[in-house]
């Protein structure tokens, strides 16, 4: 299993210097944007750049994704061609304003071909769809469902909240089913945790800190960054804390003691009941104590 993705660092995708200082800052992941990033005017040199971009030594081993524009925009499969040399350094494809399964298949045939045509791995380049209306949260478990290619899904606030009339705060209560809806969905789709959308908030670092925090209460796996200045609080909220790490540890040690007994199910010191999915969770802490922020 991939490691998850903590902090998805934001760039424009039009702006080559940006995008690897983005790439350097040392995030789990990368986004360079061609879609809201980009004017309209703007597409096709940014794609220009954007291929420059990977192209550069840098990138070399980067866990780099481009969102591309909507499906239902006539950018879209220019975005994908443009794309096709640049595969083997691409991690993945992002995809925005996601309504339907049907988006998300047809990107993933886009990309079926091109990986034929430029001698790349099958499946190599995996999928983030993005919820950011009512109708993309409520379709889901369907989009959720529609190819293997798709790693996750990942919440787009900004958006969502325009769509549903409501204000953004920072512990994002007014979204909070829309959340809860993308957790469930990707989880029972067998998908890693979805990623949360960014906090818009660039030097609130106490927002920050708390949007990231609800997150990931909520089952999120990481969350976008839009400002290095996030980074940091971003990666410390989804890294296991040291009380975290101690607890894991002191579970899996004392688990380990007790079922070579014959004991599957204990209490702790601290009246801590254990058990297999005690355990399991114990086990998953302390192997994302080990991965990249």
């Amino acid at each position: 299993m991939s490691a998850p993705i903590r902090t998805l660092m934001f760039a424009s995708a039009n702006d080559r210097e940006r995008s690897l200082k983005a790439i350097a800052i040392g995030a789990s992941a990368v986004c360079l944007d061609l879609e809201d990033a980009v004017a309209k005017s703007e597409k096709a040199a940014a794609r220009e750049v954007v291929t420059g971009t990977l192209a550069d030594p840098s990138v070399e081993g980067a866990n780099v994704h481009v969102r591309i524009n909507g499906v239902d925009t006539e950018f879209s499969d220019d975005d994908l061609t443009a794309l096709g040399p640049s595969l083997p350094r691409l991690a993945g494809v992002i995809i925005p304003m996601v309504e339907s399964p049907d988006q998300v298949r047809h990107v993933a045939d886009r990309l079926d071909a091109l990986e034929r045509e430029h001698g790349v791995e099958a499946s190599a380049i995996r999928l983030i769809a993005i919820a950011e209306t009512a109708k993309g949260v409520l379709a889901a478990p369907a989009v959720a469902a529609s190819t293997p290619r798709l790693r996750t899904l990942l919440l787009g606030p900004a958006d969502l909240s325009h769509d549903l009339g409501v204000e953004l705060t920072a512990d994002g209560y007014e979204l909070f089913h829309a959340r809860g809806q993308l957790v469930l969905a990707a989880r029972a789709a067998g998908l890693e945790g979805p990623i949360d959308g960014p906090f818009l908030g660039l030097k609130d670092d106490e927002g920050t800190r708390t949007s990231a925090q609800w997150a990931k209460r909520l089952g999120f796996q990481g969350k976008m960054v839009l400002h290095p200045q996030q980074f940091p609080i971003v990666a410390g909220v989804f890294a296991p804390s040291a009380d975290e790490i101690a607890w894991a540890q002191a579970i899996v040690d004392a688990f380990a003691e007790h079922e070579a007994k014959g004991v599957s199910a204990f209490k702790m010191p601290d009246g801590t009941f254990v058990d297999y999915p005690v355990v399991y969770r114990a086990e998953a802490i302390l192997r994302d104590a080990t991965r990249t922020p």
